[in-house]
């Protein structure tokens, strides 16, 4: 899978630029993909309409929005923009405005970028890393904080944006998957025991959600595997990012949805707990979602 500089040439940089609103924010990253030859003009309109459709989701923390729109054919290859801001513009979003970083992703599926989604949302994660990000003088300069610790996993707490060590007590074994149905009549806890007991194998199921499943759900999936990692519970649940319309197909699998609060309307009811994620990057608000939707 491709790494985050490969998906971002310099080319695709802009820092500093000045812009009246959100559409040409994004009208910017969305030119930078037509210069570098990762999508048509078609592409921009598409990620403009994305949001007059689905509301600001893609403003994922706080002063970052990941400008997107589903795989089509105005994609020519997967590939990203990087425009900072010089002045903040507002999305519209209830928390995380205004926006004073905007990625741009064009997804020729959803599975060549997301080994680049998972470093770009682990670099955001850390504050010092972000810093550095918003301070960087140049495409140069950009280009050396993102290669850094590229696709390392640092597993100890980073300053605020740290996921919390503490283990949740659950049997290590391997698992595999039951009906979304028969999961929800059992906690992990019961899992364990169930299985210890030798009764037949399980593993829960969490979906994370966004409008088109190859953009902001990535960033809340990596950042949800990041504390069942830390909670020891990676083996006994899984994370699938989708779309709101597969979603609805799939919620019958599943134990909860993980999502944005526009998502979580335009879901409506699904048969199963939706919780609102306001930081995608979060490692202790994700932490604390987890715990309330397992009581623990």
């Amino acid at each position: 899978m491709a790494a985050l500089n490969d998906l971002l040439p310099r080319a695709a940089v802009r820092l500093d630029v000045r812009v009246a609103d959100w559409r040409e924010a994004i009208r910017t990253a969305g030119g930078l993909l037509v210069e570098t030859g990762a999508t048509t003009e078609a592409y921009t309109a598409e990620m403009i309409r994305n949001v007059e459709e689905n509301g600001p989701y893609l403003v994922i923390a706080p002063g970052f929005a990941f400008a997107h729109a589903r795989p089509s054919p105005a994609v020519l290859r997967t590939g990203m923009s990087w425009v900072r801001l010089a002045q903040p513009v507002e999305f519209g979003h209830e928390s995380n405005d205004p926006v004073h970083l905007v990625v741009g992703l064009a997804a020729e599926d959803s599975g060549a970028h997301t080994a680049a989604m998972a470093a770009l949302a682990q670099l955001l994660a850390d504050p010092a890393t972000a810093q550095a990000l918003q301070e960087a003088a140049g495409p140069d300069a950009l280009h050396a904080v993102l290669a850094g610790p590229e696709g390392e996993r640092d597993d100890r707490p980073q300053g605020e944006g740290a996921v919390h060590e503490e283990s949740v007590d659950v049997q290590s074994v391997d698992v595999q998957p039951v009906s979304g149905e028969a999961v929800r009549e059992q906690s992990v806890h019961e899992v364990a025991v169930r299985e210890q007991a030798g009764a037949p194998r399980a593993v829960h199921k969490i979906l994370t959600v966004c409008g088109n499943g190859v953009g902001t759900s990535l960033f809340l999936k990596n950042t949800l595997e990041q504390v069942l990692d830390r909670w020891g519970w990676s083996r006994h649940v899984t994370v699938e990012a989708t779309d709101t319309i597969s979603a609805k197909g799939k919620a019958s699998e599943a134990v909860a949805i993980l999502t944005s609060r526009e998502i979580a309307r335009t879901l409506g009811e699904v048969g199963v707990p939706v919780k609102v994620v306001e930081d995608f990057t979060s490692g202790p608000e994700v932490d604390r979602t987890l715990r309330d939707t397992y009581d623990v």
